[in-house]
């Protein structure tokens, strides 16, 4: 009978032609937890230990799929994201780390303000709204996504994780015949779809096979359609005062904040993220 050791070297060797070493560990650790329902780091007290023989079964199932090129947050169904766990499925992006630091940014810099008002665009699994629901307890969030799938499975989590948030099935390229006129937002976010059709021969073939490609990808002859689009929106619907944020695309950071600039916004500041790639912007309006 294999031990937890063992185990993790069957997944670094099945899975070396589609990931590097650290990537296969970490798949590894996340099928542990998701079995074992003990967090990765209990792995080193335990990895000497014998795999229980009903147990085993589940870690070659999600090794199987993994093989495919399936991504391990669809095949157990759910991710991370800011200490929250967020059911994911093939509707929805996978939430990713720079989304948590763009998440964190907007939390830092509104943590002790009263009564803000939020629109969340684009909102896929619901993790930026909720997120927010969850650490500005006094804001009240509107989270916009045009996928039926997308905002079903936003509320799930919305509701599995006892946050109060209002989901709108609507597409945000039509705003200006679903929002009414009086509404006014302290923040509006944003993370929009941004990748180029050229962009797509470096990603990996996890993402462009199973992730949603209206959430992803944009015309190439148009790439910040939607910072545009949303933009326009924030001139009429954002607060005097409001701020604008956005995750980027950081081929086209440049090009983002001039667009931003040119839509009458002011106090843009353009930050990059741990990995030091340019990847959020935020913008108020210059009234």
């Amino acid at each position: 009978m294999k031990d937890y050791k063992a185990l993790a070297e069957r997944y670094a060797q099945s899975l070396s032609s589609l990931y590097d070493a650290d990537e296969s560990k970490q798949l590894f650790l996340m099928a542990y937890s998701f079995i074992t329902q003990r967090k990765t780091i209990d792995y080193a007290l335990e990895k000497s230990k014998t795999v229980d023989k009903n147990v085993l079964p589940k870690f070659e199932l999600i090794l199987n799929d993994l093989l495919t090129g399936k991504p391990i947050q669809h095949i157990i169904g759910e991710a991370d994201f800011f200490g929250l766990r967020f059911q994911v499925n093939e509707h929805t992006l996978i939430p990713r780390p720079e989304t948590e630091e763009l998440v964190d940014w907007i939390i830092r810099q509104h943590q002790h303000e009263k009564s803000l008002s939020i629109l969340d665009i684009g909102t896929g699994s619901g993790c930026i709204a909720i997120t927010l629901a969850q650490h500005l307890e006094s804001a009240r969030v509107d989270a916009l996504d045009i996928s039926n799938a997308a905002i079903a499975t936003a509320r799930q989590n919305a509701n599995r994780l006892h946050v109060d948030v209002n989901f709108i099935e609507a597409d945000v390229l039509e705003w200006d015949v679903f929002m009414e006129q009086s509404q006014q937002y302290d923040i509006i976010v944003s993370n929009p779809p941004y990748i180029t059709p050229k962009e797509q021969e470096h990603m990996h073939t996890n993402v462009l096979r199973y992730e949603p490609h209206a959430a992803l990808f944009v015309e190439e002859h148009n790439p910040l359609l939607f910072y545009a689009t949303t933009a326009d929106l924030a001139k009429q619907h954002l607060k005097d005062g409001g701020t604008m944020y956005f995750e980027i695309n950081q081929y086209l950071a440049e090009q983002t904040m001039d667009l931003i600039r040119k839509k009458g916004f002011a106090d843009i500041v353009l930050r990059k993220d741990l990995n030091a790639v340019e990847r959020m912007i935020a913008a108020r309006m210059d009234f």
